[in-house]
C-alpha cells in the first residue's frame, strides 16, 4: 500500500502513539496467537459457549468472525474516538441477540452481561500480553504492565462491565483467573469448539495460489504456540495434550520467526490482510507514523460527550428487552437486529 493511499485518523484516539498498549497490541503476535487463544480460552465460560454454540457462526464463518474480532481489538487501541464508540455501541445491539437459556447449569446467558463482558476483555487483554511475553520482546516492567491494565480498564468503557473491576497489576489479573477457575466448564460442545478454534488457520486462510501451501504448516505451528501459552488446568478442560519438549521447542522457534516478521512492516503488512483486511486501514496509520487530524488523546467521557454516545451498558435497553422478552417470555427467536448495521461498520458477515 502506498503512504499517499493510507487515510488519518480524525484523532489518537483513547491511547497515545508511545503508550504501552499500542506496542504490545502492535506486536505481530497479536493477530497470530494472542486472539487465537482468547477466543480458545474464553470457551471455558459456560454462558459464551452457549451463545456461540447456538449460532453455530464459529463453524459456519469463522474466517468472518475472526477478522471482526481482530478488527473491534484493533480498533480499541488504534483507531480515532469516534470510530471506537460506534462500534462499541453497534456490539450492543448485535450481542441482545445472543441471549439464551444455558445446557450446563440451567441458567440464562446474555452477552451483555458485565461479568461476561468483563471476561471477554481480561482475557483477550492478556492472552495478548501473554503471546507478546512468549514469543516477543519479553516481559514488560512492573510499571509497563500497571500501566497497560490501566489502560485496559480504558478500554473497558467501551464493553458493558465496570472499568473498576479491572485488576490492575499481574498478581490482580493471576486473582482473577484464580476466582474464575470453579467456574470453568468444558462440555463436548467447548471441546469441540476449542479444538475447532485451535485449527483456525485453516478456516482463516485462503485455500488459493501459494497460501494453500503453508496452510497446514501455519495452522500446526499456530496451534502447537496457541497451546504453548495455557496453563496446564485449562489444557486439561479443553481435553488437548502436548508435552513440555514441544512447549520449549515451539517457543524457540516462533519466537525467532517473529522476531524477523517484527522487523518486516510488509510482512506484517501481508499477515494484517490475509487474516482481517479491514484491519490494515485501522493500524496503517500508527505503523507509517501518520498523525491525525486532530493530534490529541481523548477520554471516553470526553468522546461521548462530544458525539453523544451512553456508556455501553446503558446503550439499548429498550433493545435488550425486547429480546428478552422474545426468548424468554415468548419463547421465539431474538430478531436481527444490529446486525445488518454492524455491516457498515466491521464488514459483511459472509
Amino acid at each position: 500500500m502506498a503512504p499517499h493511499t493510507v487515510t488519518p485518523h480524525r484523532d489518537h484516539g483513547f491511547f497515545a502513539p508511545d503508550s504501552v498498549t499500542r506496542r504490545v497490541w502492535g506486536y505481530p503476535t497479536t493477530p497470530l496467537v494472542g486472539i487465537q487463544r482468547a477466543t480458545v480460552i474464553e470457551e471455558l465460560d459456560p454462558n459464551l459457549i452457549a451463545a456461540v454454540h447456538d449460532t453455530g457462526d464459529n463453524y459456519s464463518r469463522l474466517d468472518t468472525r475472526y477478522a471482526r474480532t481482530v478488527q473491534y481489538f484493533a480498533s480499541v487501541a488504534f483507531a480515532d474516538a469516534q470510530t471506537v464508540l460506534k462500534l462499541a455501541d453497534v456490539l450492543v445491539k448485535i450481542h441482545s441477540k445472543a441471549i439464551g437459556h444455558e445446557p450446563v447449569g440451567g441458567g440464562r446467558y446474555d452477552a451483555n452481561d458485565p461479568d461476561s463482558q468483563l471476561w471477554i476483555l481480561i482475557t483477550g487483554w492478556h492472552s495478548v500480553l501473554k503471546a507478546y511475553e512468549m514469543f516477543g520482546p519479553g516481559k514488560l516492567t512492573d510499571y509497563e504492565e500497571r500501566q497497560y491494565w490501566a489502560e485496559c480498564a480504558i478500554a473497558a468503557e467501551f464493553q458493558t462491565c465496570d472499568p473498576a473491576d479491572v485488576p490492575r497489576s499481574r498478581e490482580e489479573v493471576r486473582a482473577y483467573f484464580a476466582d474464575w477457575r470453579p467456574r470453568l466448564a468444558a462440555s463436548e460442545a467447548a471441546q469441540q469448539m476449542m479444538d475447532h478454534l485451535l485449527d483456525g488457520v485453516n478456516a482463516v486462510v485462503p485455500r488459493t495460489g501459494v497460501l494453500r501451501l503453508v496452510r497446514p504448516v501455519a495452522n500446526r505451528t499456530l496451534r502447537h504456540a496457541t497451546i504453548a501459552t495455557m496453563p496446564r488446568h485449562m489444557r486439561d478442560l479443553a481435553g488437548v495434550r502436548q508435552g513440555r519438549v514441544t512447549d520449549l521447542l515451539v517457543t524457540c522457534w516462533f519466537r525467532s520467526v517473529m522476531a524477523v516478521v517484527a522487523r518486516s512492516s510488509g510482512l506484517q503488512r501481508y499477515i494484517l490482510r490475509t487474516l482481517s483486511p479491514r484491519t490494515l486501514a485501522v493500524v496503517e496509520p500508527h505503523w507509517r507514523g501518520i498523525p491525525p487530524e486532530n493530534p490529541v488523546v481523548l477520554t471516553p467521557e470526553q468522546a461521548r460527550h462530544q458525539w453523544g454516545y451512553v456508556r455501553p451498558r446503558e446503550a439499548h435497553l429498550e433493545l435488550r428487552a425486547r429480546q428478552a422478552q422474545r426468548v424468554f417470555g415468548e419463547g421465539i427467536a431474538p430478531s436481527d437486529e444490529g446486525l445488518i448495521e454492524s455491516q457498515a461498520v466491521l464488514g459483511r458477515l459472509a
